[in-house]
C-alpha cells in the first residue's frame, strides 16, 4: 500500500468496541503521472451489522497517500463524512456537499497525480477518470447514464500539510462500493390524475412508488422520512403530489420505532394546521415509506409541541395502498390453442376457459387479452389483430360490436398490441399501423378511443403497452428498425372535465443494455420483469427497477425463446410468474422450477 499502508475500522452496531480491521486495497500513485486505480471494494460485507470507517490523514502525508485516503473515506459509513472532510482545506471543508450527486463508475476510478509549480510554489492536480454507468442526483434519484467521466482535484499546502483545496461537489464511486453502501428505497406520493380521474373506478388518493437510493447503514428510518419530505423526484413530480405542506421538516434529528414498532414523528409548524384527512394522507405516505426499512405497526404525527395530530395504523393505511387496484395476485390468464381465453389459479394444474364470449361461449377468436383489475370484464384483440372487443366475464353475456377496428394486422408486428387496464378502469393499447402508429385509450373501457400523444419516440413505433395500476406510469416497448427497447413514460393529464388532454412524457430507458426486448410486465410497486437480450448475448429474464437500476438477484432461470411474460403487480409476497415459450405456457411458482401448464397457448397476463 502507498505510504506504508492505510486501514479501516469496522465496528458492530450497538457494540462499543472495535471488532476488527478491514484492510482496503490502495494503489500506489507516483508523482510521475502514472495512472492507477484506488480500489476500496475489497472489504468484508458479509455481516450487515458491520460499519466501516475511514482513517484520518497522517502527519506529513504525501499527496499520493492523501488522495488515496480521501477516496477511501468517501466510501466509509461515516454519517456526515467528517473523516473525509479532514483531507480538505479549511476554505472548502464546510462547503463541500457530498450529497449533491453521486457518479457511479463501472469500477473504482483511475487516478493520475501531477505536480505543478516549483519547489516553493508546489501544488498537485489529481485527475479521476472512468466509465460512468449511472448518476444519482441531489434528490437521490438514480439514472443510467453511460459516458466517459473525468474530474479533477487540486492539492496545496496548508499549515505545512497537504490538503485538497478544490474539488467538485458530490462523490465518485465504483459500482461495487455503490452497491455496498446504498440500497433502493421506495418513497410514496399520491397520483395526480387530472380532470378525468374521477370516474367510477377512480383511485384518487392512491400512492405511487418513487424509488431512490439511500445509504444502507445510516439511520434508514430517518433518512427515508427526510427524503420523503424533500418531495418527489424530478421525473415523477409532474404527476405525483404530497400531502405534506411545503417546508414541512422533522423537529427531532433522529427517528426510531418503539417496542411495539410504532413510530412517532414530530413535525415543524408547517404541518400544525392539517385537518384529519390531510394528516391521514401524510401518515400513509410515512408508513409506506418507512416500511421499506422497518415493519411499522402505526404512525403518529405530532405538532412541534408534541401534541397529537393523528394516528394511522397499517390496516387503515390500506385504503391508500398502491396495490388496492392491482387485482387478485392468485390468478393468471392466457389464450389457449383454440384462441379462447383461459384462467389458471395458483392451485390449479391445468387452465380452464373463462365464462362468457371470450371463453366458454366461443364468440371470439383471440390473439391477446387483458382482464380489468376487478376481474369483471376483459378486453380481447382478435386473432388477426384488427378488432378490439370488451366484454363481461359472465356466461351468456353478448360479445357486442368491436370497440376499435384497424387496418392491417395478420402478424405480431401489425395490428393492435395486447391491451392493458389501469386502476382507473381505463384501457390502453397501441395501433402498429406503419403509416400512422398510435397509442390509444378507452376511458372506462367504453366509448370511442382517444389518441394519446407520445413525444420522444424518435421515429419508433409502440409494439407493447403495460400501464401501472396507479395510471401515471406506463411501460412501452418501442421498435425501431430491427431492435425493440423498453421505455418508461409519465402519463400527464391536462385539459378539463369532459375534454381531457393526455400525453406520455419524458420517456426514459429502464433496461438500456437490452437492445432486443420481447416482453415486459409490472412486477411490483417500482419493478418490472423483462425478457430480452444484450447485443450478441442470449435471451434472459431479469427484474429491473423503474429508475433503470437492477436489484440484487435480478436474474431468473430462463426457458427457451420467451415471447410473453406475466408477473403480479402486488408487492410483498412472492407470486407465480407465467411465460410463453417454445412448447407452450410455463409457470414458475416460488421456490420451484418452471413447469408446463399448457402445451398450446400464448399471451399470458395477470389482471391489469
Amino acid at each position: 500500500m502507498a505510504g506504508g499502508g492505510r486501514g479501516r475500522r469496522a465496528a458492530g452496531f450497538g457494540v462499543p468496541v472495535v471488532v476488527g480491521m478491514l484492510l482496503a486495497g490502495c494503489a500506489s500513485m507516483p508523482g510521475s503521472g502514472e495512472v492507477s486505480s484506488v480500489d476500496s471494494s475489497q472489504r468484508a460485507d458479509a455481516d450487515a451489522q458491520v460499519r466501516v470507517y475511514g482513517v484520518p490523514p497522517h502527519k506529513n502525508e504525501h499527496p499520493q497517500e492523501l488522495v488515496a485516503g480521501f477516496l477511501e473515506a468517501t466510501t466509509s459509513d461515516d454519517p456526515d463524512y467528517e473523516t473525509a472532510r479532514m483531507y480538505l482545506a479549511k476554505s472548502v471543508k464546510r462547503h463541500w456537499d457530498p450529497s449533491a450527486a453521486t457518479i457511479v463508475l463501472d469500477r473504482t476510478p483511475q487516478v493520475r497525480v501531477e505536480r505543478r509549480g516549483g519547489d516553493r510554489e508546489q501544488s498537485y492536480t489529481v485527475t479521476l477518470t472512468g466509465k460512468q454507468i449511472a448518476r444519482v442526483d441531489a434528490k437521490h434519484a438514480y439514472k443510467p447514464d453511460e459516458q466517459q467521466f473525468t474530474t479533477t482535484l487540486h492539492m496545496a499546502r496548508e499549515d505545512g500539510e497537504w490538503r485538497i483545496d478544490a474539488l467538485d461537489a458530490g462523490l465518485v464511486l465504483g459500482v461495487s462500493d455503490f452497491q455496498r453502501i446504498y440500497r433502493s428505497v421506495n418513497k410514496y406520493y399520491f397520483a395526480e390524475l387530472g380532470p378525468d380521474g374521477g370516474g367510477a373506478d377512480s383511485t384518487r388518493g392512491v400512492l405511487v412508488a418513487d424509488p431512490v437510493y439511500l445509504r444502507k447503514r445510516i439511520d434508514p428510518v430517518t433518512s427515508g422520512v427526510k427524503a420523503l419530505l424533500d418531495g418527489p423526484t424530478n421525473w415523477l413530480d409532474p404527476v405525483a403530489g404530497t400531502a405534506f405542506p411545503t417546508g414541512t421538516r422533522l423537529v427531532e434529528p433522529r427517528l426510531s420505532l418503539d417496542d411495539s414498532n410504532a413510530l412517532k414523528v414530530r413535525l415543524n409548524d408547517r404541518a400544525a394546521g392539517a385537518d384529519q384527512e390531510q394528516c391521514r394522507r401524510m401518515a400513509a405516505q410515512l408508513l409506506y415509506t418507512v416500511q421499506e426499512s422497518a415493519k411499522v405497526t402505526d404512525v403518529t404525527l405530532q405538532r412541534k409541541d408534541g401534541s397529537r395530530l393523528c394516528t394511522l395504523g397499517r390496516e387503515q393505511a390500506k385504503e391508500y395502498a398502491s396495490d388496492q387496484t392491482s387485482g387478485r395476485p392468485d390468478r393468471q390468464y392466457f389464450v389457449d390453442g383454440q384462441h379462447r381465453m383461459v384462467s389458471l389459479a395458483d392451485t390449479d394444474h391445468e387452465a380452464r376457459r373463462v365464462a362468457g364470449p371470450f371463453g366458454t361461449d366461443g364468440a371470439a377468436q383471440l390473439r391477446s387479452v387483458a382482464v380489468d383489475r376487478h376481474q369483471r370484464r376483459a378486453a380481447g384483440v382478435s386473432a388477426n389483430g384488427q378488432l378490439l372487443f370488451v366484454a363481461p366475464l359472465q356466461g351468456g353475456a353478448p360479445l357486442g360490436e368491436a370497440r376499435v377496428t384497424v387496418h392491417g394486422g395478420g402478424t405480431a408486428r401489425t395490428g393492435l398490441t395486447a391491451p392493458s387496464w389501469d386502476g382507473l378502469g381505463d384501457l390502453w393499447f397501441a395501433d402498429q399501423d406503419p403509416d400512422r402508429p398510435r397509442l390509444l385509450r378507452l376511458a372506462g373501457g367504453t366509448g370511442a378511443p382517444e389518441e394519446v400523444q407520445v413525444p420522444g419516440l424518435d421515429g419508433g413505433r409502440i409494439s407493447g403497452v403495460r400501464v401501472a395500476a396507479d395510471g401515471v406510469r406506463i411501460a412501452l416497448l418501442v421498435t425501431k428498425g430491427d431492435h425493440t427497447v423498453l421505455k418508461l413514460g409519465r402519463v400527464e393529464r391536462r385539459g378539463s372535465v369532459g375534454r381531457p388532454s393526455l400525453s406520455v412524457q419524458e420517456l426514459r430507458s429502464v433496461a438500456p443494455r437490452l437492445e432486443d426486448v420481447v416482453a415486459v410486465s409490472w412486477a411490483g410497486a417500482s419493478r418490472l420483469l423483462v425478457a430480452g437480450r444484450e447485443q450478441g448475448g442470449p435471451q434472459q429474464l431479469q427484474y429491473v427497477e423503474t429508475d433503470g437500476s437492477q436489484p440484487n438477484g435480478s436474474g431468473l432461470p430462463g426457458i427457451t425463446v420467451v415471447r410473453g411474460i406475466a408477473a403480479s403487480e402486488t408487492p410483498g409476497k412472492a407470486q407465480a410468474l407465467v411465460a410463453e415459450g417454445d412448447g407452450g405456457i410455463f409457470r414458475l411458482l416460488p421456490e420451484s422450477n418452471w413447469k408446463l401448464v399448457g402445451k398450446e397457448g400464448s399471451a399470458p397476463v395477470y389482471p391489469g
